[in-house]
């Protein structure tokens, strides 16, 4: 899936990346929770999250996210569109809520990531 196709089925708004539309994205995974996106995450993740602040972007960037969707009509400050672009991390913002946001790209075809079993 692209990022265009997931900026047109989420209704999206970029914020920034937008010469980068045609990048493919091959899987998805969705957190407020920045510890488990660094726990979890892996090189290439759509990371769909409501934590609208630069430490999403920081966190995005670490683990080589492929780009950042915020949920619930969320937005960033514009320190944290700056530094998106100079990392080179495509951000877009959609209206829907993180479960419908998440089950509308699953529904059309993204994957997720699968976590090992948490032990006991």
């Amino acid at each position: 899936m692209t990022l265009r196709e997931v900026r047109d089925i989420l209704q999206a708004e970029i914020l920034c990346g937008q010469d980068n539309l045609e990048w493919e994205v091959e899987f998805g995974g969705a957190s407020d929770l920045m510890s488990d996106v660094l726990a979890f995450g892996q090189p290439g993740l759509l990371l769909l999250t409501g934590l609208a602040n630069v430490q999403s972007v920081r966190t995005a960037s670490i683990i080589e996210a492929r780009a950042l969707v915020y949920v619930r009509g969320k937005k960033p400050d514009q320190e944290s569109i700056e530094l998106a672009a100079r990392k080179g991390l495509p951000l877009l913002s959609t209206r829907f809520m993180m479960f419908i946001a998440c089950g509308l790209l699953y529904k059309n075809g993204l994957q997720g990531l699968v976590t090992p079993p948490a032990s006991g």
